[in-house]
């Protein structure tokens, strides 16, 4: 059992601008959360929040209390690329390293936490099926990751977050780059993965969001303006501005 998150009064600025607005919202463990709106409504910005990837953006800063667990991530003292062990990033665009094999790919993080040479093999093994990669590219671990097609490349972005084992995995528009073959395997791992992992999906793709998330979270303006089940967010949205999103009224 993985755990959840817990954000509260969250703000996030970048220079004078603000991009989040007293978000509070609870992410529910070993459950699919989608992040849905518009262009420029905060979308990608919260998912970088939760891994203190924001910050690493010059004039960029954040206010307020993110959780995993009990543990506040932006309390004193922690230690963000601690952080981003706990909660992996896969981002819009495959970027496996460009230099390295598809195995070496898989190991960087392992190597960098100190992982125990002698387990490489099966840990990289073990991530590469849990990204339903090995079979293609067990007799090929020495070639280069950029080789892959896009929808490999993705899931091989996906089998490098999972190898140092974090609790949650964000997702900023994993498959948008994707063809719908590729999209439909990505959304089969991610239906799988939520048993073992809290996952955060940003997508734009709003039939998306309904096959694959428990539940959804619609961001306006920098604000979150509903959130809870999906089938209940889509079927009987509370706020008409929700309900003008879904039907396409603007977006």
């Amino acid at each position: 059992m993985s755990q959840g998150m817990t954000v509260k009064n969250l703000f996030a600025w970048y220079g004078s601008q603000p991009v989040l607005k007293g978000i509070n919202l609870t992410i529910l463990p070993n459950q699919v959360t989608a992040i849905i709106g518009p262009s420029g409504c905060g979308k990608s910005t919260f998912v970088r929040v939760l891994n203190r990837l924001h910050e690493t953006i010059p004039g960029a800063r954040v206010a307020g209390q993110v959780y995993l667990g009990e543990k506040d991530i932006y309390a004193p003292g922690v230690d963000p690329v601690l952080v981003r062990r706990k909660i992996g990033m896969v981002f819009q665009k495959p970027n496996p390293f460009p230099t390295m094999s598809i195995f070496e790919n898989v190991a960087a993080g392992l190597r960098l936490n100190g992982f125990a040479r002698g387990r490489l093999n099966e840990q990289v093994e073990k991530s590469l099926k849990l990204a339903a990669l090995w079979d293609e590219v067990a007799q090929r671990l020495d070639q280069s990751g950029v080789a892959l097609s896009g929808g490999q490349q993705q899931r091989l972005c996906l089998a490098r977050a999972l190898a140092v084992s974090p609790e949650v995995l964000l997702m900023d528009e994993p498959a948008s780059a994707l063809d719908p073959a590729a999209t439909l395997k990505i959304e089969d791992l991610i239906r799988q993965l939520k048993s073992e992992y809290t996952i955060v999906i940003v997508t734009h793709n709003m039939q998306q969001a309904a096959r694959v998330a428990d539940q959804t979270a619609f961001f306006l303006n920098g604000e979150l303006v509903e959130y809870g089940p999906t089938a209940e967010l889509f079927t009987r949205p509370k706020d008409q501005r929700t309900e003008d999103y879904i039907t396409g009224r603007f977006g």
